[in-house]
């Protein structure tokens, strides 16, 4: 069926057009009922209806939500949804009526339908027939209802009638009138502006908008990232809870800039986390203390602002637990988020006792302005925290990484197995079965992308190939295994755990060079002389059979065995010589060598208990790969941007601004070095210099604090770009192109790099620049995500070790000095840890901050200055379950007063931790 509607309209010329619209309209959808007498119904998708039982509604019936309902009570967080089934069905469909608003007719349109499946349901195969229910929270919606016979109900109404599910009162997201019973009649912030006058605003210049991004170790400070024009960009500082002005972590927000005379620095206190206190709950003298303003930083003015007004909300459902209320029989208790950077939130929920000692999921619902906390309701129970299997949940939910199993679409794109290379394939592919390939990887690995030949030419010059897993071949634009890969971004590699990016059919087997088995791949392949310059360079989808899959520690013995010849150990000989000489000529160029801690854990294979941490041991062959992975990707990007100038997708690495190097200047200075930070290769040359005498591993940490210094690598559409320069290779172009298995990014980089070389057609949506810059920014997130992901989850194994190990002392270095602190290093284990200098229990010793010339703090008359040497305890403190951490305490130097080496933490838990290791 058909609905036709004509417009006019004029066209510049003053000519008139005529517009046609036409919505077609069906008569054969099925209800969805199995009880139904009257449509055909599809017996493979019927399922048994569940019996709810309700005090309002002691017969079988249906429930129609209407949009509101399901936006606040399904959907929260979500900011539209469109409601549409009635739109497409003769029996439900409606015109707009003059002067009719758009939600009007929405709510109309669902009466409508609530209607006719009334009537349609009459004659339903049930005893005692079927009955529609409609949910509204909206008082003109239900008046209308009802005065058209509709059995109508408040969605709350309706949920405290349940008698066999009376947890799901829980989960009844508030309502504005729930919102203001639960609030005090004192404003605590200011208004938030309309949206209206946020947008004219930012269009006056009164108002910046940006992402507000709150600070882990301050509750009262925030920054907000506001875009300028073109590449340009800004941090703005907030301070103090009205500033802050109701705003949480990752929302869009406007702000206001104060005057000049008002801007202030950075704090450098480290605040506690002490827990919440019961004032918190009922919100009275903490709430007036707090709401004072933040702790002012008494290092460099910043540009400072004030929170107006917010323009879209980030919200999420958050994981934490829940802080029980100390008032008897109390329904009203304060969650707090694992996210330190996510403020309490207050819910009502009456199975709090069940609830305490579990991880939840909470969502926010709003935050008046007469709260202290939002407000929001329960979502579900996770498990029982300090569980590994509850904590990992936790961390992957955290961190947005798509972890659930493959659905039966995205598999149903996998090849059939048996799989073997086809000749067809074989027609567009070169032969490189008889090449001594072989791939080098860390121990266990299954998903190996790469692998690598090295052999003589007759010429005296040496062919050296690099050969890609051509995961592109598998996977075909569009599908739903293409746009799952395209969503999940990358493999995210957790302590003895792996989310696999495409499913393990593909990362495991038919995609992973596994040596003695034939694979298809993608081959880089250079001549190069002896000075490892490249003579010649061509690519070639490829079949291999790899010869052997090494660790990094077996290619080494190899390489180091004068008594070995072989094939496969001269090709790894050849291929170790020349990258010595490439990364010679790369660092000469600029590129940096920096260092960041990497700790691996041996895991009990049967507890699954991380029983050994020790610091990743790199050998040359973690650099012999590492050099022609970075030749490989150089190569390639500059093969696919030749082709094509607009939609390449490349990597690049943005030069820090200056003052992010403030902190490695005062390091270096407070042991009167000087770093130059003018080029990369000012700074690669300042660090190889930076020598103490006596002090072997100062180097080491100079490079570890400039590695904090850098900027984030980042993924971009060549024509929507046009500075490419990767600052951390010294390298004027880049991409991604060795790890398909596991980056999504690379696998559009093979698409491009098939297409340029002729092995393979393209798509839209491959040469749409402004598609490909999309992709991009989601790949962005999700790299970032998968990073902290991963870090959490060393984190988390970190705890476990130390919890069976009991204390530990450890000599370490100081990384940073804070107003009442300093974190330290330990080298050992790679791992940082805090030492505070002010305790609530014991009177606080005498301290005096200097961070002019070089950062200092005084205790007692003893400066620490950092890089300092020193020794500390290590011990876990396990007393907020939620915010475990690892607890140091100073040993040496020795301070009266401070340096207190604690007892055994919680003696009976670390002695039965022991007995059951």
């Amino acid at each position: 069926m058909l609905k036709s509607k004509t417009f006019v309209k004029k066209t510049r010329s003053g000519g008139i057009m005529k517009i046609v619209r036409e919505h077609y309209l069906r008569d054969d959808i099925w209800c969805g009922s199995e009880f139904c007498t009257e449509c055909k119904q599809d017996e493979s998708v019927l399922q048994k209806d569940a019996c709810i039982e309700s005090n309002l509604c002691v017969f079988p019936h249906y429930l129609l939500p209407d949009t509101n309902v399901v936006l606040s009570q399904v959907i929260t967080g979500f900011t539209s949804v469109t409601y549409t089934p009635f739109l497409f069905y003769r029996e439900t469909y409606i015109e707009r009526e003059p002067g009719e608003s758009a939600n009007d007719r929405n709510d109309r349109a669902i009466r409508v339908s609530t209607k006719w499946y009334s009537d349609h349901l009459k004659n339903a195969r049930t005893e005692e027939g079927l009955r529609i229910v409609l949910l509204t929270n909206d008082r003109e919606n239900k008046d209308k209802s009802e005065e058209a016979g509709l059995l109508t109900y408040r969605c709350e109404e309706y949920i405290k009638s349940l008698i066999a599910n009376p947890e799901l009162v829980d989960r009844l997201a508030l309502t504005n009138d729930d919102k203001n019973d639960i609030t005090s009649s004192k404003v605590l912030f200011p208004e938030h502006l309309p949206l209206s006058r946020i947008q004219s605003g930012i269009k006056s210049g009164t108002f910046l908008q940006g992402t507000f991004r709150a600070s882990r170790d301050n509750y009262l400070e925030a920054t907000v990232f506001v875009h300028g024009e073109g590449d340009e960009s800004t941090e703005v500082l907030i301070q103090g809870l009205q500033n802050l002005n109701r705003a949480v972590h990752q929302d869009l927000v406007a702000v206001e800039m104060l005057p000049q005379n008002q801007w202030v620095g950075p704090s450098s206190v480290v605040l506690q986390d002490e827990g919440p206190k019961d004032d918190d709950v009922t919100g009275d003298d903490e709430e007036e203390k707090a709401l004072k303003g933040a702790v002012v930083g008494a290092g460099p003015r910043k540009p400072t602002a004030r929170v107006v007004g917010i323009i879209k909300r980030n919200w999420r459902p958050f994981c934490g637990m829940l802080f029980l209320s100390q008032i008897k029989e109390a329904t009203r208790h304060l969650f707090t988020p694992a996210d330190r950077r996510i403020p309490r939130i207050r819910i009502e929920t009456r199975q709090a006792s069940t609830l305490a000692g579990q991880r939840i999921m909470v969502a926010i619902d709003g935050w008046p302005k007469h709260s202290r906390y939002p407000n929001g309701h329960f979502v579900r129970s996770l498990g029982c925290a300090g569980d590994k299997e509850t904590e990992t949940e936790v961390l992957l939910l955290e961190h947005d990484v798509p972890h659930q199993d493959f659905s039966q679409a995205v598999l149903s794109f996998l090849p059939k197995m048996p799989w073997s290379i086809t000749e067809e394939d074989m027609a567009v592919r070169e032969d490189l079965r008889h090449l001594t390939v072989c791939s080098v990887d860390p121990p266990g690995c299954t998903d190996i992308d790469d692998a690598l030949h090295c052999r003589d030419l007759p010429n005296g010059n040496q062919e050296v190939g690099v050969h890609i897993a051509d995961v592109s071949h598998f996977i075909r634009p569009g599908n739903a295994l293409d746009q799952e890969a395209a969503s999940r971004g990358t493999t995210v590699y957790l302590t003895g755990r792996r989310i696999d990016m495409v499913p393990e059919l593909l990362s495991s087997n038919l995609c992973s060079l596994r040596c003695n088995v034939e694979r298809l791949a993608f081959s880089c392949i250079w001549e190069i002389n002896e000075k490892a310059e490249i003579i010649k360079t061509r690519f070639a989808k490829s079949v291999i059979n790899s010869k052997a899959s090494l660790t990094y520690a077996e290619a080494q013995m190899r390489i180091d065995d004068t008594s070995m010849n072989d094939d496969i150990t001269k090709s790894l000989r050849g291929l170790n010589r020349l990258a010595k000489i490439l990364k010679r000529q790369r660092i000469e160029k600029g590129a940096l060598t920096l260092s960041s801690p990497e700790v691996r854990f041996h895991i009990d294979s049967e507890t699954h208990d991380p029983i050994d941490l020790q610091t990743k041991e790199l050998k040359d062959t973690n650099s012999m790969v590492e050099e022609f992975m970075l030749l490989a990707n150089i190569s390639v990007a500059q093969k696919i941007y030749e082709e094509f100038s607009e939609c390449a997708l490349l990597r690049k690495h943005p030069a820090p601004p200056p003052s992010n190097y403030d902190i490695l200047n005062k390091a270096a200075k407070s042991k009167n070095l000087v770093i130059h930070t003018d080029s990369a290769k000012a700074l690669a040359d300042s660090l190889d210099a930076a020598r103490v005498d006596n002090f072997p591993y100062f180097n080491t940490l100079l490079r570890i604090l400039a590695t904090r210094c850098m900027m984030q690598a980042v993924y971009f559409c060549s024509g929507m770009d046009s500075d490419f320069h990767h600052y951390g290779l010294a390298s004027p172009i880049y991409t991604h192109f060795t790890s398909p298995i596991r980056r999504y990014s690379d696998i559009i980089v093979h698409r491009l790099l098939a297409v340029a070389i002729g092995a393979d057609s393209t798509y839209p949506d491959l040469m749409d620049k402004h598609k490909q810059s999309a992709l991009c920014n989601n790949l962005n997130y999700r790299h970032k995500m998968a990073q902290y992901a991963q870090r959490a989850s060393v984190a988390f194994h970190t705890q476990l070790f130390f919890k069976s190990r009991g204390i530990m002392n450890e000599e370490g270095f100081i990384l940073f000095v804070r107003k009442n602190a300093i974190i330290i290093l330990i080298p050992k284990f790679g791992l940082e840890g805090t030492v505070f200098f002010e305790n609530k229990n014991k009177p606080s010793p005498k301290l005096v901050f200097n961070d002019e010339v070089a950062t200092t703090l005084t205790v007692e008359g003893h400066t620490f200055n950092m890089f300092d040497k020193v020794k500390v305890t290590i011990s876990l403190d396990a007393s907020n379950i939620q915010h475990q951490k690892i607890r140091m305490s100073l040993v040496e130097p020795v301070i009266p007063g401070v340096s207190v080496a604690p007892s055994e933490p919680n003696e009976p838990e670390a002695k039965k931790a022991k007995l059951d290791h």
